[in-house]
């Protein structure tokens, strides 16, 4: 058992919030009980992860995608309602980091993609090291790198064939990353891996000359939130539940 405080500061000192420019609030968004034996960590906020963190008795939900987002409705309605009522009425704490969890070069999630595919990291991609850059730990053709994410990731990801015949180099971001595609063709890598792609992102691989994939927003982030999970279940001898929810996106 440990205080809900004492959780938030530790996260808050590991992933250091304050150094990012975020889309929404991170750290503890709904406070509940003070005491946490329980934790569930997991991708989003849903209201499928609410319920199952209900029927595990958990006391917190630790996620990468939590509430509030800048220029979103603000008005407690309907979906959002019926979430924030789940967790008050059961007295269930929400705790959120998004880029700051993205970015810690051990439990983020770009650091957790990386270890699951064999990719060596060289240096943050951008100035609040969100991406990274890096090298496979072997060359590998195009079609042999996207079997390898699916075998991984459990989900074949989108390939544009747009660079040489072997990949050496690679930068890489999870989620909805695929506006870094121009700074990772600038670093003069062979391929670029994010979650999401866009209409122009194919353009963009086939004229600069390197190969995407788009591996899914969530099949690239569903490992920070419970390696987090598992720090704390850890420093704080709390029982820990990663909930996967499926997602296709």
């Amino acid at each position: 058992m440990a205080r809900l405080g004492d959780i938030v500061a530790w996260c808050d000192e590991l992933l250091q919030p304050n150094r990012f420019r975020d889309y929404c609030p991170n750290g503890l968004q709904v406070e509940g009980r003070e005491e946490v034996r329980t934790l569930v960590s997991g991708v989003t906020a849903t209201q499928a992860l609410i319920d199952a963190a209900l029927d595990l008795n958990a006391d917190a939900i630790l996620v990468h995608h939590g509430y509030f987002w800048r220029g979103e409705d603000a008005r407690v309605i309907g979906m959002r309602r019926k979430r924030l009522r789940s967790l008050l009425a059961n007295d269930l704490s929400l705790i959120a980091y998004h880029l700051p969890l993205d970015a810690h070069p051990e439990v983020g999630n770009n650091a957790q993609l990386a270890a699951r595919l064999g990719l060596q990291f060289e240096a943050s991609l951008n100035t609040e090291g969100v991406g990274s850059l890096g090298h496979l730990a072997a060359p590998m053709r195009g079609a042999d790198f996207a079997q390898h994410i699916e075998r991984t990731l459990g989900r074949a990801p989108v390939w544009v064939d747009g660079g040489p015949e072997r990949i050496e180099r690679i930068a890489w971001c999870t989620g909805g990353a695929q506006g870094y595609i121009e700074q990772a063709a600038d670093a003069g890598v062979d391929a670029y891996l994010s979650g999401e792609i866009s209409e122009q992102t194919t353009h963009v691989a086939r004229e600069r000359g390197l190969h995407y994939f788009a591996a899914g927003h969530h099949a690239t982030e569903r490992y920070g939130a419970p390696a987090l999970g598992e720090r704390l279940a850890t420093r704080f001898a709390l029982t820990h539940h990663f909930v996967d929810i499926d997602n296709p996106a």
